[in-house]
This record gives structure tokens, sequence and C-alpha cells, in this order.
């Protein structure tokens, strides 16, 4: 049994019908594959599209199903925006704390 979920596209394969998919309850992501389906409007979802679907919770992760596009290029920037470029060894802030040392 599934329900019906609101949620941004946050990467999309055009050629192969397949995206990840960010939901509104901020939940694990959805994934959707269907290598011959395509969305109910006839065209390819791409990233940043708002979509309306079924979600169905699996043993090992969430599976969207008949993807309807709301909006288009909804939140376009939202993909770039949750990539984060941390350095490797993040500068330590300064400790107030005085260290033990053993004698």
């Amino acid at each position: 049994m599934g329900e019906h979920m609101y949620g941004v596209v946050l990467w999309a394969d055009k050629s192969d019908n397949k995206a990840v998919i960010w939901c509104e309850d901020h939940g694990n992501l959805a994934y959707y594959y269907d290598p011959e389906c395509s969305l109910h409007d006839g065209g390819a979802i791409d990233a940043g599209d708002l979509i309306q679907f079924d979600l169905r919770e699996e043993s090992e992760c969430r599976r969207a199903r008949n993807l309807r596009r709301v909006s288009s290029g909804f939140a376009p920037e939202l993909p770039t925006r949750l990539k984060v470029d941390q350095p490797r060894h993040a500068p330590q802030p300064e400790s107030t704390v005085i260290p033990f040392r053993r004698p």
C-alpha cells in the first residue's frame, strides 16, 4: 500500500527514466526507475522539478511511482545547494579547555 507524496527531483537520468527525489516529509530519499514509462504529461523529469507521486516503502528503500509533474523548474538551485564542499580536515575551533597532562 502506498501514499501520495510531493517532492523535488534532486537528480534525474532522462535516458533511463531514473530519479532521486527529496520528499516533502524530509524522510529518506525516494528512488524512481521505470525504463518503459514517462511522466503523465509525456515529458521527461529534470532536477528541480516539483512532482507528485505514489510512495511505496520497501525494506531496502522508498520507491516512487506514477510521477506527475506539478511545476517544471520549481527549485532548480536545490540540487546544487544541497552539495556540501567541506575540506577533508576541517579546522578545529580554538579550545578554552585546559588539557590534563599526566606527570
